[in-house]
């Protein structure tokens, strides 16, 4: 199984209260290339847009975990999301360096 992206769209992700953002085409874009799950609020809505990349069963086998990405805002950045699941993600391939700056914990419920 590859690795599998979450995106938040609930309250605050995916809503007009991220202005400037065309949400249902980061959600298209995200899902032509990789498998996609809409999620309800991820707790995290100071930082949204928030992506969680899920390790493939590979990459959590390699010790990969899910990364919490946020402020996911900028179409160059899903592209980097996209590019770095098809490298294998979590686990598989490091994060990338432009990714690294998207990075955030995940909030503690």
């Amino acid at each position: 199984m590859p690795c599998r992206v979450v995106v938040c769209r609930d309250c605050c992700c995916g809503t007009a209260k991220v202005p400037g953002v065309d949400h249902a085409a980061q959600t298209a874009r995200l899902r032509a290339e990789v498998p996609v799950r809409v999620s309800e609020c991820l707790d995290a809505c100071e930082r949204a847009n928030v992506v969680v990349v899920q390790p493939s069963a590979a990459g959590r086998a390699a010790g990969g975990r899910p990364v919490w990405l946020g402020l996911v805002n900028d179409p160059a950045a899903t592209e980097d999301i996209i590019e770095w699941v098809r490298a294998g993600g979590p686990g598989l391939a490091p994060l990338p360096e432009i990714l690294g700056l998207y990075a955030v914990p995940p909030p503690r419920r």
